[in-house]
This record gives structure tokens, C-alpha cells and sequence, in this order.
């Protein structure tokens, strides 16, 4: 872990840590001194500590951090979320970005648009979160972290929203006099209001109305930042002003020749599309506040054997909590006493509740059915699995595209330049001739339909929306830069215990050399009774079912991809593979293995004391939908791999049942590694499924891992995707799902680029009135709100 603080501009002090030595320290500083633009580095190692001097022009502190990490050793930092208000387009989300990186001790800052968050990676020590909120303040955007368990943004969202219907309503009211005017006059039908009526109908529009627009213009203005407020307020500002003028000049005779219902109309109508982008971008975050919201507030506990309602926060591990029927579970723990169905439907996307009994482990969230139970509190708070899915959910809601980034820096120019086509649109008009007011209402519209509101909504919406939806089928995705790499995946390869197959694998066959089969399992079981391995548990399980003794064993010793050895009564017994366990196997029994092997078992070898005892033949049943998810994947063009510790006649076996293309048997870790190593170096877009813990190293080399029946803490922290249940159709789901989103998100960004590139000059050229430019404006940001929220309609193909 490190820490890292700015101290001026071309200095920086890193807590490093995990040096523990002289050459460590070495490394560390020969790492960060050969970086162009390091002018010097130097480590203090009892204080775990680096100092940098740098030329900022050349180089940036993350850079700086990035390369202490790639030596091996780690830098603390912190990351949190803060609320932003007042943020209206792809501008304010960039100003917001570049004054809180400002920060010292700063490490980057990532605005959602959709969500109205900022997400900042920052150095505890020399960073508050109060001076990452007051930079946000002070450059006209309110900020305030969001404390776990008190996030009132769903309420004060409400709040807002009802406070601007009322505001759009009384906008309309006062406009839809100026309206009717324009439209009877575009009809031949020549009735004009009274000038000081249609002065006393626009001003409250344009100033109390609009008063938000002018705010956040002079925010924008003071932080020498562009938005979409300045375009608005200049362009309404100079129809209402110059409207006031000829009212002025002229009294009465200006009447037919003002532009108030320019002013008013674009301002309401722009008001009307921010009330429906804000439904729209509420409804796109739902899944995530439905997520939230599957914890309850308070728990029944027993203390002293009595019932007692405590708040969530109070539940301690190791408390008995008493849930009754039709009630959420508030904590993740394991059933002492009862039995129950319980809906986890919303936690795992599995639509039909799932029997629950004593000894078997529930999750926080989920709906207790018609029994009573008592459950032992495992974990509590956050480190409940429904609130590490939620946080995992949030953090790929709050990720940003390699494309927005491009969007990004378009959109702190885009301002500056529209005004210049204003301009120039004004001047141009007039030097060829035309009226003032030709040239001012076509310099308006130019300024009134430049919309940076679709290029900044494009991404984040669809990005909420997708990795909402998929959570809500049970797939999580952990970040935007793995739902990018998930849809260019052609081949997926699999693990094949507890993926394709149950994971619970049962003796089928047994051949003893001198000894019963009673002794051969007893001695098995006995050797396997510490071991974790399903194979081990097998053996255990059954020699328990038959009433055999089983004797605690002593020096148990597992080498991983051959098999455990272990003293049992004095004597030492292997168990695994034939190499391992029986080096001196005859040509006969090798015979007995293959043809058990053949038979689609999987075949271990037991000796004693270097002697032959036997073969145990297990088999693991393949899922009921695993032939179905196969299917899926080719359907779609993706090639399937087979990656197994088994013997290749077992592998063969069943691979050949579920129609996989190719396998590879007696795959050691390393092995599996090192072949999947090989497929990405040949080109191939490769995702491993596996179970997210023994298959770790190997979903590390993938270009994304993809850990299945999630919910374990090592799947949350390490697979690009986690599959909440056990069911492999969700790999082609999954995958289906990122390049849905990924495609929303690239038709939005088109639309919203073609929209601005073919709408300004059609103003410019003078084929739009102002009215109908705020009409466009707020329909763009809508329709891309909304068609995000099309992703909401998705289903794996198998549910349509």
C-alpha cells in the first residue's frame, strides 16, 4: 500500500511500504530515478519513505506512483465518493475533475455525469476529504461525501425534481401566451400582445426562471471554464435584452417584431428537458437503489435469551439474529436453528426461492420465507456480500470510458468555440447584407442548439444502465475497462470443477491390490479428513455414509497438482496422481486405471508406504445447463476450451457430452497459466471461467476473468465479472450484456456528435429559429437519457 503527498510542484514525498531491506530500497530508488523527467529520488527506509523531485511538465505523480507499484511494493491511498451538485453538462463535469486534482495529495478524480458523483483516489495524510469537497464548492459545485448507510441523494433528489415541476409549471403558464402569438402569426392570423404584457410575461421567465443558468454561467466564468449555462444565458440574454431595447426605443410600434417568446420558450423548454433527464437518469441508477435498499434498518437479536430490536449498525459478529417470515436478512451468517425458502432473487438474479436449513450460510438482502430462523451473524455492515456487491456495482457506475476521456477534452473547448461560430455567425450574416435582426437570431441559435449535454450523458447513462441491469441478472462487473475488453472475447476457456460440472464429485468405482475396499476407503479417508479438495471431501463424505473408522491424520503435506501425503497410524499414504502416489504401478494396474478412466472417472492412486493399495474412481455430474451455455457461446461465435487437472480420458469424456472444442487435460496452475499465456500472445481475446479462488493466477492472465457462484471475498475482489450463481448459461449472458452497453454507448456518442455537427450550421445558415434550437437542445440530452434506458429491457437470451 503507499501514500504519496504533493509538496510544490515538482516534489513529491510517497509512503512506500513493503521495503524491508537495503535493497528494496535500492530498487525503489533506481525504479523511480531512471523515469524521464525525475530529477532525483531518494528513500528513507526506516521511515518507509520516497522523496521525488520532478519536472511537472514532464511527468505527473500518478505516473510516478504507477512505476513504484511495478517494482512490487504498494503506496497507501484512499478513495471515496462525494455527492456534486449543480453540474449540468460534460463542462462542469470537467471543471469539477480539474479543481479537485488541484488538491494536494490528489490522486485523480472521476465525475459521473448520470450519478452526479465524483469517485476520488486520494493520500490520507495529506488530503481531507473536506478540501476535496471545498475545491468542488469553490469551483460553484457543492460537494459532500456520501457516508455509508446515510446516502439521502434518492431524497433530495426527489425534492429537486418537485421543486422544478413546480418551477416548469409556472414557466409555462407565463410562455404559453408568448406561444400562442408566434403561432397565430405563423398562421396569417395577425394578433399581437400588448409590448409591456409580453415584458411582464418574459421577465419572470428569463430571470427567476432562468436564474440558474446565469448562476452557473458566472461560476463557470470566474473558474475560466466553458458550459452549457453560458450558451443559454447569452443567447436568451440577447433576445430578451434586445426585445427590451426595442420596447424602450419604440413603445407600442415594436409590437410583431420582439423576440420574447424566443427568450422564454428556449428557456422553458430546456427546463422541461432537464425535469425529464432527470426521471430518465433516476430510473437508469435504479438497480443500484434497489440494491441499497434490500438491507433493512434495524435486526432482532437475543441478548441475555431475550428478543431485542437493535439498529443494523449495533449487530455485532457472533449475535443470534432472530428473522421472521416475509422479513429481509440484515446480515450474512449461517442458519443455527429452522428452515426456510428464501428469495435471493435480487442478490443473484435466481427467480425461484432456494430451501434453506441449519448449517447452510444466507446472505444480507434476502427474503425469508415461511420459517423462523436463527442466524449466527458472520459478517456485518460492509463486509456483507450484498454490500460489497452494491460498492462493486457503484464503482463500475462511476468508471469512465478510454472514449470519454476523448469526449472529455472536446467538451472543454466546445464553449469557446461555439461562441466564436456565434460571433462569426453574426458578423457574416451582416456583412452580406442582411437585417440586425436576421443576424441576431440566427447568432442565437447557433448559441441555443450547441448541446455539450448529450457528448457528457452519453457514457455514464449507458454505463448505469447496463451494469445495472446486469446486476439484476446476477452479473457483476467490476469496471468500464473490463466491459470494454468483454466484447471482443472469441474464446472462452473453462475450468472444469464446480464450473462445468456440480463440484461435488461421488465415489463410482473402487479397485483394491490386497487389501478391502472397507480398509482401502477408511485409509483414504482418514488421509483426506484436514484436506479442502472436493476429491478429498468425496472420500471422506463416503466413508462416513458407510460407518468406516477414520483416524485423525499427522503430517498432512498437499502438493498442489499431484496429490497430499499423510501419516496415518504410523504409516504414510499418497493419494493422487500415479506419478505421485504410485511411481511403481504396474503395467496391469495402469491398464485397470485407463479403462476406469475411459469410463469417464476420474482415477487417483492410493499407496502405503510406497505399496499399491488401490484406485478410487469419482465422477462430478456436468451442470443440467452447462450443454446449453456451451451452445450459447457458439452460437454467438466464440470458441470453448477445456483446461483440467484431469486425466484425458475423463476430460475427453466430458467435454465430447457438452460439445466443447477443444481440451487440455492434467493441467497443473501453472500449466493452465502458461497455455492461456500462449493464447493471448497468438492474438485470441480470451476469458477464463473458473470459481474465482483455486483458479486465481489463471483469471489474472486472461484478458478477463470471470469467477462463477460468486459471492466469495477473493471473486469480489479479483474477477472482472462475478456470476452470482451457479449457472454457466451467465458467461454467454455476461458477455452479451457488455456489448449491448458498449454499443449504446458508442450509438449515443454518434448521435451526440451528429447532432451538434449537423445542428449548429443548419442555425448558422439561418433554417432555425431560436424557439425551435431549444426545442432540438432539449431533445438531444432526452433522447440520449432514454435511449440508455433501453438497456434496461435486457434480458439473457435464454429469459426472452
Amino acid at each position: 500500500m503507499e501514500d504519496m503527498a504533493v509538496k510544490d510542484s515538482g516534489s513529491v514525498d510517497f509512503e512506500v511500504t513493503g521495503m524491508t531491506c537495503v535493497s528494496c530500497a535500492g530498487r525503489v530508488e533506481k525504479a523511480v530515478a531512471a523515469m524521464p523527467g525525475v530529477e532525483s529520488a531518494t528513500v528513507n527506509l526506516a521511515l518507509e519513505k520516497l522523496d521525488v523531485k520532478f519536472d511537472p511538465e514532464a511527468l505527473d505523480p500518478q505516473k510516478i506512483a504507477e512505476a513504484v507499484r511495478n517494482t512490487g511494493y504498494g503506496i497507501r491511498e484512499a478513495q471515496a465518493t462525494l455527492n456534486v451538485e449543480k453540474m449540468t453538462c460534460a463542462s462542469c463535469a470537467g471543471r469539477v475533475e480539474k479543481a479537485i486534482s488541484k488538491v494536494p495529495g490528489v490522486l485523480s478524480a472521476e465525475v459521473n455525469l448520470a450519478l452526479e458523483t465524483v469517485s476520488v483516489r486520494y493520500l490520507p495524510g495529506q488530503a481531507t476529504l473536506a478540501d476535496i469537497a471545498k475545491a468542488s464548492t469553490d469551483a460553484g459545485y457543492p460537494a459532500k461525501p456520501l457516508e455509508e448507510g446515510n446516502d439521502d441523494r434518492e431524497e433530495e433528489a426527489a425534492k429537486a425534481l418537485r421543486k422544478d415541476l413546480y418551477i416548469l409549471g409556472f414557466s409555462t403558464l407565463l410562455t404559453i401566451p408568448l406561444v400562442l402569438q408566434m403561432v397565430f402569426t405563423l398562421t396569417g392570423v395577425d394578433i399581437n400582445l400588448p409590448v409591456w404584457l409580453e415584458v411582464a410575461l418574459a421577465t419572470p421567465v428569463q430571470f427567476y426562471v432562468g436564474r440558474r443558468f446565469y448562476i452557473a454561467a458566472w461560476h463557470a466564468l470566474k473558474a475560466r471554464a466553458g458550459n452549457m449555462d453560458q450558451l443559454v444565458a447569452l443567447g436568451t440574454s440577447a433576445a430578451y435584452f434586445y426585445s427590451l431595447f426595442l420596447v424602450i426605443a419604440k413603445g407600442s410600434e415594436a409590437e410583431g417584431g420582439l423576440y420574447f417568446e424566443a427568450a422564454a420558450v428556449v428557456i422553458t423548454l430546456i427546463l422541461a428537458g432537464k425535469v425529464l433527464e432527470a426521471r430518465a437518469k433516476r430510473s437508469a441508477s435504479s438497480a443500484l437503489r434497489k440494491l441499497m435498499e434490500l438491507r433493512p434498518d434495524s435486526a432482532v437479536v437475543l441478548r441475555a435469551g431475550e428478543e431485542v430490536e437493535v439498529s443494523i449498525s449495533e449487530v455485532l459478529i457472533g449475535d443470534i439474529v432472530v428473522v421472521r417470515p416475509g422479513e429481509r436478512l440484515p446480515v450474512d451468517g449461517e442458519i443455527i436453528e429452522g428452515e426456510s425458502e428464501l428469495d435471493e432473487s435480487l442478490l443473484t438474479g435466481e427467480s425461484m426461492p432456494v430451501v434453506r436449513r441449519k448449517g447452510d450460510p444466507v446472505i444480507a438482502g434476502s427474503i425469508n420465507g415461511a420459517g423462523l430462523l436463527k442466524v449466527r451473524a458472520l459478517k456485518i455492515g460492509s463486509d456483507t456480500t450484498l454490500s460489497k456487491i452494491a460498492t462493486l456495482v457503484e464503482q463500475a457506475q462511476t468508471g469512465k470510458a478510454p472514449i470519454q476521456k476523448l469526449v472529455d477534452r472536446i467538451s472543454g473547448i466546445f464553449v469557446p468555440v461555439v461562441i466564436v461560430i456565434s460571433l462569426s455567425t453574426f458578423g457574416i450574416w451582416l456583412a452580406v447584407g442582411a437585417s440586425f435582426e436576421t443576424a441576431l437570431v440566427a447568432a442565437i441559435s447557433v448559441l441555443v442548439i450547441a448541446c455539450p449535454c448529450a457528448l457528457g450523458l452519453a457514457t455514464p447513462t449507458a454505463l448505469v444502465a447496463g451494469t445495472g441491469v446486469a446486476a439484476q441478472h446476477g452479473i457483476l462487473i467490476r469496471d468500464i475497462e473490463t466491459l470494454e475488453r468483454a466484447r471482443n472475447i472469441d474464446t472462452v476457456v473453462f475450468d472444469k470443477t464446480g464450473t462445468l460440472t456440480i463440484g461435488k464429485p461421488e465415489i463410482t468405482g473402487l479397485q483394491t491390490f490386497g487389501v478391502s475396499e472397507e480398509e482401502l476407503m477408511a485409509l483414504a479417508a482418514s488421509a483426506q479428513s484436514g484436506s479442502e479438495h472436493p476429491l478429498g471431501k468425496a472420500m471422506v463424505s463416503d466413508a462416513k455414509a458407510k460407518g468406516l473408522p477414520i483416524s485423525v491424520p499427522s503430517d498432512f503435506t498437499a502438493k498442489v497438482g499431484e496429490g497430499v501425503e499423510a501419516t496415518v497410524d504410523g504409516s504414510v499414504v499418497r493419494i493422487g496422481r500415479v506419478g505421485y502416489a504410485a511411481p511403481e504401478a504396474t503395467e496391469e494396474q495402469k491398464a485397470t486405471a485407463q479403462a476406469m478412466a475411459e469410463e469417464g472417472q476420474t482415477v487417483v492412486w492410493l499407496s502405503k508406504d510406497g505399496k499399491m493399495l488401490g484406485l478410487i474412481g469419482l465422477a462430478d455430474t456436468p451442470r443440467p445447463e452447462a450443454k446449453d451455455a456451451i451452445a450459447a457461446l457458439h452460437k454467438d461465435g466464440i470458441r470453448t476450451m477445456l483446461l483440467t487437472g484431469d486425466n484425458p480420458e475423463t476430460a475427453a469424456h466430458i467435454a465430447e457430452a457438452l460439445g466443447i472444442d477443444e481440451v487440455k487435460a492434467e493441467m497443473r496452475p501453472e500449466d493452465k497459466v502458461s497455455e492461456l499465456q500462449k493464447l493471448v500472445d497468438a492474438g485470441r481475446h480470451v476469458a477464463m471461467v473458473g470459481d474465482g479462488v483455486n483458479d486465481a493466477p489463471a483469471l489474472a492472465v486472461a484478458d478477463l476473468g470471470i469467477a462463477m457462484g460468486g459471492g466469495a471475498d477473493v471473486a469480489l475482489e479479483t474477477a472482472g465479472f462475478v456470476l452470482m450463481r451457479a449457472d454457466p448459461r451467465l458467461v454467454d449472458a455476461s458477455l452479451q450484456v457488455a456489448r449491448a452497453t458498449s454499443r449504446k454507448i458508442r450509438t449515443n456518442l454518434f448521435w451526440a456528435f451528429i447532432y451538434n455537427l449537423i445542428g449548429v450550421p443548419i442555425a448558422a445558415l439561418g433554417f432555425l429559429n431560436p424557439a425551435l434550437a431549444g426545442a432540438a437542445m432539449a431533445f438531444s440530452s432526452v433522447s440520449v437519457v432514454t435511449n440508455s434506458l433501453l438497456l434496461k429491457r435486457w434480458k439473457p437470451e435464454g429469459d426472452k
